[in-house]
Parts: C-alpha cells; structure tokens; sequence
C-alpha cells in the first residue's frame, strides 16, 4: 500500500469565449512554456475557420464531433505474467478518452506541414470529421490492437 496521498484532480475552469470544458482542455494541451493567450489564439482560431465548413452547424458543435471522433473505446495495457508481458485490452474511462482524443489531435496536428498551428489544428480536426488523418488512424490502430490482442482478455486486472 502507498504511504502517498491519493493524487486530487485539479478543476479546470471553462474557457472563456465558449464556456466549455472540452475546449479549456485543449487550450491546455496546446499551450506550450505557460503561454495560455497564444494556445487560446490557435484553438480559437481553428474553430473559427471550422464554421466555413458548413452552415447549419456552429464551430463547437463541430469541434465536439471532431473530439468524439477520436475517442478510443478499448486500449491496451501491458500485463506482465510470469517472464512475459501481455497486452491486455481494457475498456478505457470516459476521462481519459477524452484525454486521449485531445492529445492526438494536437500531437499529429504539429506533425503536419501547414504554415501555421492554426491551419495545422484546424485541417486535424476536419479530417477527424471525415474520418481519415493521423488522429483518426492512431484511434483505428488502437482499436486493431486491442482486436488482435483479444485473446488474452482474461488476463484483465
């Protein structure tokens, strides 16, 4: 048993301009070196470039479909068993499917080659929409291997 404390979850406020927790999340995940008004400037930014997209929908409407586009139901976790290791696949938490789906989106985001974070984020969270991209094929390929590694379910903790 730990002689720690139990870890506390810090509260996140919502953002400012749409009052959402989600986009307060991902302002987060983008902010670099404490630099909140350039990660809010970047987020902002693609979501305003997301209302070109279509006009019977507003932009957070389409960045929470983006997000939920990402989430993963099943991941793997390492379960090590005698001298092996097995990947076992679990179901994962509504939190940390979101979590998940967050960072994917920004990390293949910087991976990209547009110009700019703001093009960057928002081509990301159009090809989450349409369902093709690196976040989009980094969830699928999460899935897969936890498809593949069915087998060794019962292994589960």
């Amino acid at each position: 048993m730990s002689r720690r404390k139990a870890a506390t979850k810090r509260e996140i406020l919502p953002d400012s301009k749409y009052h959402n927790l989600v986009v307060a999340k991902c302002i987060n995940v983008v902010m670099w070196d404490g630099k909140k008004e350039v990660a809010e400037n970047i987020v902002y930014g693609a979501m305003d470039k997301l209302k070109t997209i279509t006009k019977d929908k507003d932009e957070l409407t389409l960045f929470l479909e983006a997000v939920d586009a990402l989430k993963p139901s099943v991941e793997v976790k390492g379960r090590r068993v005698g001298g092996a290791t097995y990947q076992v696949p679990v179901e994962v938490r509504a939190e940390r499917q979101q979590t998940l789906a967050l960072r994917w989106l920004v990390m293949f985001a910087r991976k990209r080659g547009e110009r700019s974070m703001v093009d960057r984020l928002f081509g990301e969270m159009r090809d989450a929409l349409n369902g093709t991209g690196g976040a989009f094929k980094k969830k699928l390929d999460t899935h897969r291997m936890a498809e593949a590694n069915k087998a060794f379910a019962h292994f589960r903790w």
